[in-house]
């Protein structure tokens, strides 16, 4: 049984298959923005909650700095004091944090060049072994 179109019931097959096609390609094309905007819409809403936490610390620090200037000047004299060596302990952590940093790359190094004195010596014995097969 053959199925033989006429021009007018492939020209309609044709259109059909074009509509269909474009049908699909909006929809895909609705979709995307659609996720997109809601993307842009939960983005807004983040920026809107890092504001606020943003004012919100802003306002608890300067609740901190009236109250500090409600302590008498001894306890103010104790907070600069634990501030200061707050700060120094900062420096000292920073400083031995860069000293083993500096001996981790350190043994590293000396680690690779190992391995590479071990390698080029196998590889001598075997340039070695190499000629003298070759003789």
């Amino acid at each position: 049984m053959d199925m033989i179109f006429t021009q007018d019931q492939l020209m309609i097959l044709i259109l059909s298959v074009i509509f269909l096609i474009a049908v699909i390609v909006i929809v895909v094309e609705w979709r995307k923005t659609t996720v997109s905007k809601n993307s842009i819409m939960l983005l807004e809403k983040k920026a809107e909650l890092k504001k606020i936490e943003l004012v919100e610390k802003d306002l608890e620090s300067k609740r901190m700095k009236e109250n500090i200037t409600e302590l008498s000047e001894e306890d103010q004299e104790k907070i600069k004091q634990i501030r200061s060596n707050t700060s120094e302990i900062m420096s000292k952590v920073g400083l031995l944090s860069s000293e083993v940093n500096e001996k981790v790359e350190q043994l590293e190094a000396k680690n690779e060049l190992l391995k590479l004195q071990k390698l080029a010596a196998e590889l001598e014995k075997k340039e070695e072994e190499l000629e003298k097969s070759l003789k």
